[in-house]
């Protein structure tokens, strides 16, 4: 668990030194400079350490960079707030994978419940792509305030709720199923 956290942590530092600075000076400029130096730091570092980097962190470092740019050619941020709808977009294309979640769930679920699992998994990739919606609706309105509770709370609330939804449902499915067998 300690890893995961880890991950995410370093995945969205870049947005969340800019956020940091933007919110303490106000500053597009210098907040968006920060996290694009901060990312470039983040892989040289990796790199320097020897540590393995997948496709995500340099298309990370490229949204960065892109992103980045564009809200210092404009002055604008929510070019940068749009940063996160992009990663969920991601994600939610690569949930589209038909059976993608059986390789995660342990084997009384895979044995009892296969076809609900894929449904789940097709219900992942909806619910990733509508926060992304909602991200980039947010970001346009240009208010960080918002932004921010929606990324740390509305999105981040929406997984737990739907973890936990999925965790209720599977446990249901696959006690009434052997329920069923044994009768």
């Amino acid at each position: 668990m300690k890893d995961v956290f880890a991950k995410l942590l370093t995945d969205f530092l870049s947005t969340i030194v800019f956020l940091v600075i933007y919110l303490t000076s106000g500053s597009v400029v210098l907040a968006t400079s920060v996290a694009i130096a901060g990312s470039v730091v983040q892989v040289v570092y990796s790199r320097v350490k020897g540590q393995p980097l997948s496709f995500m962190t340099y298309a990370s470092l490229a949204l960065v960079i892109v992103l980045g740019s564009a809200t210092l050619l404009t002055s604008d941020p929510r070019f940068v707030l749009a940063k996160p709808a992009v990663a969920h977009f991601a994600i939610g294309a690569i949930m589209l994978r038909r059976g993608w979640m059986l390789r995660y769930m342990p084997p009384i679920v895979t044995d009892t419940i296969p076809g609900y699992v894929t449904i789940a998994g097709y219900a992942w990739a909806a619910l990733m792509f509508a926060l992304g919606v909602g991200t980039i609706a947010v970001a346009q309105t240009g208010d960080l305030r918002l932004w921010t509770i929606y990324v740390s709370v509305v999105a981040v609330g929406a997984k737990i709720v739907a973890f936990a939804v999925q965790y209720v449902a599977f446990r249901i499915l696959i006690t009434s199923r052997i329920r069923s067998a044994r009768a």
